[in-house]
Formats: structure tokens, C-alpha cells, sequence
């Protein structure tokens, strides 16, 4: 391993194991773990998002967990910032930093730079984006998106929903089109770092397995009791960033409608099942993405990926 500033990046789809690896690593002595995940940066939000428990923690602390309430908005040039300061605080330290999760849009953006011409998620544009969306279709919101930035058009699908929200966004808030925004804004890669990327994919067949597990474990654990904590505790809103977290938006819809039924419970169930599968076929697509890019090293088990990390960095 390189001894110019290096930065473990450790990612994979949700309930590939990754979690657990990275806490291996740490057992070492020398590393340290940054969250890389933007469900986990809220507090309150423990079950839904597979949180590791408090004792865990306390064993392997993660940094960039429970930072925000479930209402405020974080970004990935949010994340880049606080990575970055967390890296070099670690560097000086004479550690190693960890960068452990799913979110992939974070570690594109640490690993390729943000456009920082581009203005902030603006809560309020977006509500109304998503509003016209529920009145007219997505079909009606990508036509618009299509009038105001062909570009964009050609390169989004109608389902890419968060995307086509982004670019309107940005439209609306400048005038100008997102594609243009970035085209004219340069890269601003942080050099300083020696990037070591380590990709988990295990079998589709496996993790969908793993995944339904997972959720069998969360709603055993009570994570219909959390959301209701949430929703007594919080103003909650469908349309925000941290209730639009698989699991959540399910769980918040069926608890709003108030019929708990024993049928409407497991239509709800199945929702969410088949939104964390989703969720786990765009990361393995933005995987394949930043893999075309950059020099990875690819695991398709758990045990492969220990051996291998034991021998890079043991």
C-alpha cells in the first residue's frame, strides 16, 4: 500500500457485508471508519437503515453517523467536505481512513470532484417538482425537463426520477441547464489522495436472499414502532431526503393512510422488499459506472474479500 496519503475506499450494494469487513480492518489498529452512506447520517433513524447498534460502535466507531435530525438536508458536496476533513485530521494522526457504504453518488464525487457551480438542493423547488409529478405523471415532468435541457433528455430515462428532479432543479434555480453547468465547470479532484477501491458484489441471487433476510430482522426488531417514533417526534414529510430511504417511505405512507390490516401490512412489506432490491440494482449499476473509471479491486464473496484485505493491509 502506498504511503502517499492513502484512502481505503471499501463499497458494495446494501446487505453485501461490507460493514462488517470494514470493522474487521479496524480490529488492526491503525484505521479508522467514515460512514459512507446518506440514510445513516440521521439520527433517530437506527432500524431502517441497518445502524450499527450503539455497543457496536462503541467497538468501531464510524464517523459521519447520526450528524443530522431526519428533517435537514445533507449533500455529497456536503459529504466531500467533512470526508476530507475527516481524512487529513486522520492522516495527521498517522491513521489510515476506511470509507465504508453504498452511496455511491458520494464516492463518485470524492473520487472525481463536484461541480461547484451547481447550486444547493432547495427543499421547496423540489416539493413542487415532485407535486406536478403526482398530479400530471413523470411522463409530463420528463417533458418538461426535455423542453428546458434536451440534453439531459437524452441521457435520463423516465424512471430516473431523482435525476430528473436534480436537473429541473438546478433549471429553475439558474436558468441555465444542468449539462451546460457542468460542462463548463472543471473537475476538482483531490489529488492529494492515493485512492485504494475495493468493490463487494456478491451473486444477485445471494444478496436478494441477504436482503430479504434483513428486512425479516427489521420488522421483527419493531421498525414500524421507530417510524411512528419518528412521526411523533418529528414534522415528517413524504417528500423529504431521509423518508424518501427505502423502508421509510413505505412505512410512513402505510402508517398515514391508518389502515393497519394485516393485508395492507404485507402489500407494504413487499413494497419495501422490492424498493431495497431496486436500491441494490442501481448501486450494482453505479458500481459497473465507477468501475469503468477507476482501478478497482472486485469481490464476488465475503471470504475472497477477507483474505484478499487481510493480505493489503494486515
Amino acid at each position: 500500500m502506498s504511503n502517499q496519503l492513502p484512502v481505503i475506499n471499501l463499497m458494495g450494494p446494501t446487505a453485501s457485508g461490507k460493514t462488517a469487513l470494514a470493522c474487521e480492518l479496524y480490529e488492526l489498529g491503525h484505521f479508522e471508519l467514515i460512514s459512507v452512506d446518506s440514510a445513516l447520517v440521521y439520527r433517530d433513524m437506527d432500524i431502517g437503515t441497518a445502524k450499527p447498534t450503539k455497543a457496536e460502535q462503541a467497538r468501531y466507531p464510524h464517523h459521519l453517523i447520526d450528524i443530522i435530525t431526519p428533517l435537514e438536508v445533507y449533500s455529497a458536496a456536503q459529504f466531500v467536505e467533512d470526508a476530507c476533513t475527516l481524512i487529513d485530521d486522520m492522516h495527521a494522526r498517522g491513521k489510515t481512513p476506511i470509507l465504508v457504504g453504498g452511496t455511491m453518488l458520494y464516492f463518485k464525487a470524492l473520487l472525481e470532484g463536484l461541480s461547484s457551480n451547481l447550486p444547493r438542493a432547495n427543499y421547496q423547488v423540489r416539493a413542487e417538482i415532485e407535486d406536478k409529478a403526482a398530479r400530471e405523471g413523470w411522463e409530463a415532468v420528463y417533458a418538461e425537463l426535455c423542453r428546458v435541457d434536451a440534453l439531459a433528455g437524452q441521457k435520463f430515462k423516465v424512471s430516473d426520477k431523482q435525476r430528473i428532479i436534480r436537473a429541473l432543479e438546478v433549471y429553475k434555480l439558474t436558468g441555465t441547464p444542468i449539462t451546460q453547468l457542468q460542462a463548463e465547470q472543471p473537475k476538482n479532484v483531490p489529488y492529494r489522495y492515493t485512492f485504494h477501491n475495493h468493490a463487494l458484489v456478491p451473486d444477485r441471487v445471494e444478496l436478494h436472499q441477504r436482503i430479504e433476510k434483513r428486512l425479516e430482522i427489521m420488522w421483527e426488531m419493531g421498525f414500524l414502532n421507530e417510524v411512528r417514533h419518528l412521526i411523533e417526534k418529528y414534522d415528517l414529510d413524504a417528500n423529504l431526503p431521509s423518508m424518501r430511504s427505502v423502508g421509510y417511505r413505505q412505512a410512513l405512507e402505510f402508517l398515514q393512510k391508518g389502515d393497519e390490516s394485516r393485508e395492507k401490512m404485507q402489500e407494504m412489506e413487499d413494497k419495501a422488499l422490492f424498493a431495497t432490491r431496486q436500491l441494490a440494482k442501481r448501486q450494482y449499476t453505479w458500481l459497473r459506472s465507477l468501475q469503468e473509471s477507476h482501478k478497482f479491486h472486485t469481490y464476488f464473496t465475503i471470504k475472497q474479500a477477507q483474505e484478499d484485505l487481510r493480505n493489503c493491509y494486515g
